[in-house]
């Protein structure tokens, strides 16, 4: 079943982050569903922490980021989402290549959301497991 209530595409989500910090890591993202949207962060020098491997903080704004995203697009015209609270289980460091995040949603309230968000690397492995809740505002 198709959650969106506003237009989406990755056209759509990439041109929303233009001069944000999206960009600025080099997330991209790569699909939307019926009701999932799909991105990825590169594991390099702009991500990486002090050994080596990808910044867990990193994980979480790719996570946030999906999480946003899909909260904002599954909300009535006019409302906005905005969030309330953000969790990170780092499973796997991953030193090279991609980190792909997937977030669907566990519950899609009047009020509020909470997003589920499944981090793997290029070998498919779990590395991340994120939850965020996010508010829905009514227009003013």
């Amino acid at each position: 079943m198709r959650i969106w209530k506003k237009p989406i595409s990755v056209a759509i989500l990439t041109a929303g982050q233009e001069n944000t910090t999206v960009p600025h890591l080099g997330i991209e993202f790569l699909e939307v569903g019926d009701d999932f949207i799909r991105a990825r962060v590169p594991v390099d020098q702009r991500t990486k922490q002090p050994y080596g491997l990808l910044h867990g903080g990193v994980s979480v704004v790719l996570a946030e980021t999906l999480g946003s995203c899909g909260a904002a697009f599954a909300a009535p015209e006019g409302y906005r989402a905005v969030g309330l609270d953000i969790n990170a289980n780092h499973i796997k460091g991953t030193t090279s290549g991609w980190v792909t995040g997937i977030t669907r949603p566990v519950h899609l309230g009047r009020t509020t959301q909470v997003w589920q968000i499944d981090m793997h690397n290029d070998a498919g492995e779990l590395t991340c497991v994120s939850r965020i809740t996010m508010a829905v505002l009514a227009p003013r």
